[in-house]
């Protein structure tokens, strides 16, 4: 899987800290590189390091600690703020990272301004609320205070059924929109009320309205079917969670259910954002490449190819000046803010740490996506096999730095 170039396996080359500032000062005058790094899989297995990590930024940072050049981590964690995940990693990884180095799934939709001021139900685990509230959202509910609103439309779990008194809110309002920022705790409790609010239009103290057939604005960040942490085989994300939520509300109903936006990896919204940040750190100088590190072929590598197809698109519209509208996977929305993509290339490198493992049967499956025989993507992604094919695959995250810093040092040199 290369596109065209070989794929290159981690050769075990050492590249000391004086070669690696050398190399970098003359790239500076040259080329202006980028790096987006996944987290999960790559960088870490749940809490836990994953060592060669450590080795790979030790080869990125000079004497002083600080970046040799922009450095951007994009994750489709949905369950915190930007500079709580910040500190982790700088926790982890023993390197300073601060919150604008930093691209969570939900960090777009501070820029759907026009949700900000309606009635919105925040699904996941985590500070949802006041997650919510630090985007721009006013107006929030969360599914614990609807269901202690409503006492009676949970009723698995009848040792947790609530008092109509212990609700937090005197009165509930009109539900308007539905935030689904990752994968909840109690997953029957969610489908059930989301479900609930979904076919009585935002009023679930009403009955179903079988007769109604579009359902208020649904938001859903992180698309991901299985993510890697500890255990030996992905464990579910919010994409299962999400294709059970599609798959009742179909019985139900007999029709999709439809995002008005899909955030997250692989929509081009979040490459772009990521760009948008790695071009602040360089100054606001234009970056030649972007280099994505991820352990997901339906995720960050799709992602990361099909941003790469909109930049060629790009340059040919602006040679041609044609104006382009960039729509992602599952992105039906017009942005308030419009963000200018300016690289020329994002490269996207496959390591083998995470979800894809060539020595599992579960990757066995992953690589047939580009037969077209499994999908482990969303239902909203269209397949096609280019965007599931890397153009580099290695073993780990310190052999896609010691990949990245090879091909740049000879396609830099005059």
């Amino acid at each position: 899987m290369s596109n065209g170039s070989a794929a290159l396996p981690h050769t075990g080359v050492m590249w000391g800290r004086g070669f690696l500032q050398q190399t970098f000062r003359h790239l500076s005058t040259s080329r202006q590189v980028g790096i987006l790094f996944d987290v999960d899989g790559v960088l870490l297995r749940g809490r836990s390091v994953i060592p060669a990590a450590q080795r790979a930024f030790r080869k990125l940072l000079d004497a002083n600690n600080n970046f040799l050049f922009p450095v951007v981590f994009v994750t489709n964690t949905g369950s915190c703020h930007r500079h709580h995940k910040a500190q982790q990693l700088s926790d982890l990884l023993d390197i300073k990272i601060t919150p604008e180095q930093v691209v969570l799934s939900h960090g777009p939709l501070k820029m759907l301004k026009r949700f900000h001021d309606k009635c919105v139900l925040v699904s996941g685990q985590g500070p949802v609320i006041d997650i919510a509230n630090t985007l721009g959202f006013q107006n929030v509910v969360s599914i614990e205070q609807l269901r202690h609103h409503h006492p009676h439309l949970d009723m698995v779990d009848h040792d947790r059924t609530p008092r109509p008194t212990s609700s937090p809110l005197s009165t509930l309002p009109k539900i308007e929109a539905i935030i689904l920022f990752g994968e909840p705790i109690r997953w029957e409790t969610n489908l059930q009320l989301l479900i609930d609010v979904l076919l009585t239009n935002g009023s679930p103290s009403c009955e179903y309205d079988s007769q109604v057939s579009a359902h208020l604005p649904v938001l859903a960040c992180n698309m991901d079917l299985m993510w890697m942490a500890e255990a030996p085989s992905p464990r579910f994300g919010h994409g299962m969670f999400l294709l059970c939520l599609e798959s009742i509300y179909r019985k139900l109903t007999g029709r999709e259910l439809q995002y008005q936006a899909a955030l997250g990896k692989p929509s081009l919204l979040m490459y772009q954002y990521a760009e948008h940040l790695l071009r602040l750190q360089n100054q606001d100088r234009k970056l030649t490449t972007v280099y994505a590190v991820g352990d997901n072929l339906m995720t960050d590598i799709y992602g990361a190819n099909l941003y790469n197809r909109y930049l060629a698109q790009q340059l040919t519209a602006m040679a041609t000046s044609t104006k382009l509208v960039a729509k992602g996977t599952g992105n039906h929305m017009a942005m308030e803010e419009e963000l200018v993509s300016a690289a020329a290339q994002c490269r996207s490198i496959l390591v083998c740490t995470g979800v894809y493992n060539p020595r599992s049967s579960f990757s066995s499956d992953q690589t047939s996506i580009i037969t077209q025989t499994v999908s482990h993507g969303h239902r909203d992604l269209i397949l096609e096999p280019d965007l599931v094919e890397p153009n580099h695959v290695v073993e780990d995250v310190e052999a896609a730095v010691d990949l990245l810093l090879q091909l740049e040092a000879v396609t830099s040199d005059p």
